[in-house]
């Protein structure tokens, strides 16, 4: 007789074919747990488990701080940290700026390498010297006009206009024969006075001490800052009585003259103004003349 050939059975017949599974006691045998499951809903079971295994670990780095524990995550404390160092970083990089800017026209304001401003005194003593009479100084029909709008809106004001008035006045820091003029085209640009040697130096005007230390070349220097861009520089002192950052007043004792230096030749104060970066006679400005 013909053997009867076994037909393999089909794909979907085995998933939906039934198995037993059972624990046992291995000692006594003792059926403990079965389960009667086809292959379809073990795959179907562990799928879901594998799903829902790989959503937990999704949503356990995207929204929690573990990710910072993954390797190639990085910490958002640190990107934060970062952060405020990049900023701090920019600042401190535009202060440096800054201050580089600002010593850079302080040394050439000791070094003399500066340009200058020439003052025709004459020409504005002559502006003022002339003859006003001929000038109509009377107010227009319109100006008149304006003029009584605004005082009755000013009548009922509460508020009161301050008025300020500037009155700019230079001091002589000291009072003596000047030895060697203001000179650009030499490069001199100050006036060198001769005095004592420890005769007070005042301050010209109010300010601040933005520079006050030993040079090998002009001995105790002390450069101050005023109002409206003016800076004074005092050279060749025996002592200072001023430091950096100090604030000054107009006629304030702020070092003793001397001789210090290698390039002063006796008792005298070399004196500088300079204007917005410009330098300018002082002599315009103050009589050192006793």
């Amino acid at each position: 007789m013909a053997k009867k050939i076994k037909k393999p059975k089909k794909i979907s017949k085995k998933l939906v074919h039934k198995y037993r599974l059972v624990i046992l006691n291995e000692d006594t045998f003792e059926e403990r747990l079965a389960f009667k499951l086809p292959r379809l809903n073990v795959f179907v079971l562990f799928g879901i488990c594998s799903i829902a295994l790989v959503a937990f670990t999704i949503l356990l780095i995207a929204f929690t701080p573990l990710r910072q524990y993954i390797p190639g995550y990085s910490s958002t404390a640190l990107k934060k940290q970062a952060v405020e160092l990049s900023f701090k970083t920019d600042s401190l990089q535009q202060v440096i700026t800054y201050n580089d800017q600002y010593y850079t026209s302080i040394r050439k304001v000791l070094k003399g390498e500066v340009s200058t401003i020439k003052f025709n005194r004459d020409s504005i003593i002559d502006a003022a010297n002339k003859d006003t009479s001929e000038i109509d100084l009377s107010a227009s029909v319109a100006d008149s006009i304006l003029r009584a709008k605004v005082d009755k809106e000013d009548k009922y004001n509460l508020f009161e206009t301050a008025k300020s008035k500037t009155n700019f006045v230079l001091f002589p820091p000291v009072n003596g024969e000047i030895s060697e003029e203001y000179n650009p085209e030499k490069k001199h640009y100050a006036v060198d006075i001769v005095v004592a040697k420890n005769t007070p130096i005042k301050a010209t005007a109010d300010g601040t001490v933005i520079f006050a230390e030993w040079t090998a070349e002009t001995g105790y220097v002390i450069l101050i800052e005023h109002s409206y861009g003016l800076l004074s520089v005092y050279k060749h002192n025996t002592a200072l009585t001023k430091g950096q950052g100090d604030l000054v007043k107009a006629g304030e004792v702020i070092a003793t003259s001397g001789n210090t230096g290698d390039l002063s030749t006796g008792p005298h104060l070399h004196f500088e103004l300079w204007s917005d970066g410009y330098s300018v006679n002082p002599t315009n400005f103050i009589d050192f003349k006793k």
